[in-house]
């Protein structure tokens, strides 16, 4: 797929510290319980880190106690790709965002949290950044 930000690899590599490089170009995972937002409640919104598009808002952000930040859905249902994962032996869905292209975690289903879409997008703190909002 085409995105709006393409970049050669040699360029992102040098954007990008070598571990976001590894999460958000080589579709790595941080450490579970180890990333910047996994327990935050600033209200903001949270931007790609690579390109800085819009990603989710404070307001869908919720407590799953899985290790990393989850959401109930993205700010824009056009600002993530959802792509079929069947790396590592099983079927999951990829959240990339749909600007760049980049790795931001996975969404997950019917897994009975009490929230409005009965949905988890299971994102890295490193995919993101907190633009907390003024107030």
């Amino acid at each position: 797929m085409a995105y709006e930000i393409d970049k050669p690899e040699e360029q992102w590599r040098a954007e990008l510290s070598p571990e976001e490089y590894r999460v958000l170009r080589q579709a790595g995972t941080e450490p579970a319980f180890t990333g910047e937002y996994t327990d935050t409640k600033t209200t903001g919104v949270y931007n790609c880190r690579a390109c800085g598009a819009e990603l989710f808002r404070s307001g869908t952000k919720f407590e799953s106690h899985c290790g990393w930040p989850s959401f109930y859905d993205p700010a824009d249902s056009d600002a993530v790709e959802l792509i079929e994962d069947r790396s590592m032996g099983m079927l999951r869905t990829e959240v990339r965002c749909a600007r760049c292209g980049s790795h931001l975690g996975h969404v997950f289903e019917g897994e009975g949290y009490p929230t409005p879409t009965d949905q988890r997008y299971c994102i890295n703190s490193i995919s993101v950044r907190l633009e907390p909002t003024e107030g």
